[in-house]
C-alpha cells in the first residue's frame, strides 16, 4: 500500500503577554539508544533510550523545558518523529522545534564524527535543525557520506567545512561537541593549537564544554571568547539526562529563540550553566593509560608505564593564551542528585512525589521544605550539591571523580 504524504500541523506558540520573557532549562545533547522497533542507534547507550522515552523523561522526572536529541538523522527515528506528529503528541512550531504535549520542546539534531585531511584525530560535532523538512534533507545528504545512516556518530567522508556549510544552508546550528575530552574532540585530538586548522570559525554557533571543564577553564583560550558556552549531559541513559544543562532566557521555547540566545540577540540569552565540578569529570586529570593512576611525571608510579591519557586541565594549560576573560553567564558547579551519597531510588521517588521534578528539587524547593520530608543531613547534602559545596576527589582516565562522604 502506498503511504500517504506526511501531514504536519504547524503550531504557533503564543504567550499571554508577548513582551514577557521566560526562563527555560535545556539539555541539548541526548543520545538515542534504540529505535521504536528496537534497532540500535547508539550502540553504547541504553536500550530504553528511545525518542519517545526521552521526551517523557524530560517532562517527568527531569522537569526540563527543552531537549536537544541527537541521532535524529536515523531514518527510523524520523519515522517515530512522524508518528508522534500524526498522533498529535508532537507539534511542529512556526519558529522551529517541536512541542511535546505542550510542555517540552524537542530540537532534533545529529552528532557526527569528522576526520578529514586537516584533522590530527577524529572530532565530534553537533548539528541541529528547525523542522522536519530540513532534518530529512540533511539525513538524505548525510546518507551518501557515512557508512551507516542508521547509527549514531558515524564518520562523515567529507571536509568539516563542507559539513558546516550544509548545516547552515539548511538553517541549522553547528556546535563542536565536548571540545576538550582526550578522545574525539576539537582540542583533545583534532587540532594542535587552533580550531581554524579544521573549521570555519564564522560558521560556529556555540561550543560545548564537556564534563571535565567549565567556563573558567575554557576562557583561558582567547579564540573561544567570541562563542557561547553550552553545558550538556551527553546522556547515554535516561537517568543521565540533565546531569549538565543550562538555563535560557527566551521569548519562547523555540529553535529561533535558542539561535538568538546563542548569538545574544535581543533579550534572548543563557542565564547560567549548570555542570559538574570539572574535578568530577572522568578526564579531568592526567592518568596512566594502563592502570588509570594519576600521573605528574613521564612514568607511572604504580605500574611503570609511560603511556598517558592527557587530562583536560593539562591540555587547557598547554593552550592557554588569554590575558583577560570576557563577561559570561555564571557557571554553577552543581552535583547531580544521583551522585549524592544516601539518596537512593526510594528516597528519590519520595522527593519527586512531594515536589514534582528534579528541576524543582534542585532549584525551587526551599531547604526547610526538604527537611520536612527527609532527614536533615540528607537535605543539607542536597543543598550543598546545588551550590557545588560537596567535597570531591578528582576523576581521570575514564573514571569519574567521587563525592567524599
Amino acid at each position: 500500500m502506498r503511504k500517504q504524504p506526511m501531514q504536519c500541523c504547524i503550531y504557533n506558540l503564543k504567550k499571554d503577554d508577548e513582551s514577557e520573557m521566560n526562563e527555560f532549562f535545556a539539555d541539548l545533547h541526548i543520545h538515542i539508544g534504540r529505535t521504536y522497533t528496537g534497532k540500535p542507534v547508539k550502540i553504547t547507550a541504553s536500550r530504553n533510550l528511545t525518542l519517545t522515552n526521552i521526551l517523557k523523561a524530560a517532562k517527568y522526572p527531569k522537569g526540563l523545558d527543552i531537549v536537544g536529541v541527537i541521532d535524529c538523522q536515523s531514518p527510523e527515528v524520523i519515522e517515530e518523529l512522524e508518528q508522534l506528529i500524526l498522533s498529535g503528541k508532537l507539534l511542529e512550531m512556526q519558529e522551529g522545534g517541536f512541542r511535546y504535549e505542550d510542555e517540552v520542546t524537542l530540537i532534533p539534531g545529529s552528532e557526527i564524527e569528522v576526520y578529514d585531511e586537516h584533522c590530527h584525530g577524529p572530532i565530534h560535532v553537533l548539528v541541529f535543525f528547525p523542522d522536519l523538512v530540513s532534518l530529512k534533507t540533511f539525513s538524505i545528504w548525510l546518507k551518501e557520506r557515512v557508512t551507516n545512516i542508521q547509527l549514531s556518530t558515524q564518520r562523515i567522508y567529507e571536509d568539516a567545512v563542507v559539513l558546516q556549510e550544509k548545516a547552515k544552508a539548511l538553517g541549522g546550528l553547528f556546535i563542536p561537541a565536548h571540545i576538550f575530552t582526550p578522545f574525539k574532540s576539537l582540542y583533545g585530538k583534532g587540532v594542535e593549537k587552533s580550531l581554524t586548522e579544521i573549521l570555519n570559525p564564522t560558521l560556529i554557533d556555540a561550543v560545548e564544554l564537556g564534563l571535565s571543564s567549565d567556563t573558567e577553564m575554557a576562557d583561558q583560550i582567547s579564540e573561544l571568547h567570541s562563542y557561547t558556552f553550552l553545558t550538556n549531559s551527553d546522556a547515554h541513559s535516561l537517568p543521565k539526562i540533565a546531569r549538565e544543562y543550562q538555563k535560557f532566557f527566551l521569548e519562547a521555547p523555540t529553535f529561533a529563540a535558542i539561535e538568538k540566545a546563542l548569538k545574544n540577540e535581543g533579550s534572548n540569552k543563557i542565564l547560567s550553566n549548570y555542570g559538574l565540578n570539572p574535578r568530577l569529570g572522568k578526564y579531568h586529570q592526567t592518568t596512566c593509560s594502563e592502570c588509570s593512576t594519576p600521573m605528574q611525571s613521564s612514568t607511572c608510579p604504580n605500574c611503570g608505564s609511560s603511556k598517558i591519557t592527557l587530562g583536560v586541565s593539562e591540555r587547557i594549560n598547554q593552550l592557554a593564551d588569554a590575558l583577560e576573560k570576557p563577561m559570561r553567564p555564571k557557571y554553577v558547579h552543581q552535583v547531580p542528585l544521583e551522585f549524592i551519597p544516601g539518596l537512593g531510588p526510594k528516597t528519590m521517588q519520595y522527593l519527586l512525589d512531594h515536589f514534582g521534578t528534579e528541576m524543582d528539587i534542585l532549584h525551587r524547593v526551599k531547604a526547610q521544605n526538604l527537611k520536612e520530608v527527609i532527614k536533615p543531613q540528607l537535605a543539607d547534602l542536597i543543598i550543598a550539591a546545588r551550590e557545588g559545596k560537596l567535597a570531591i576527589s578528582a576523576g581521570g582516565g575514564g573514571k569519574y571523580g567521587r563525592i567524599k562522604k
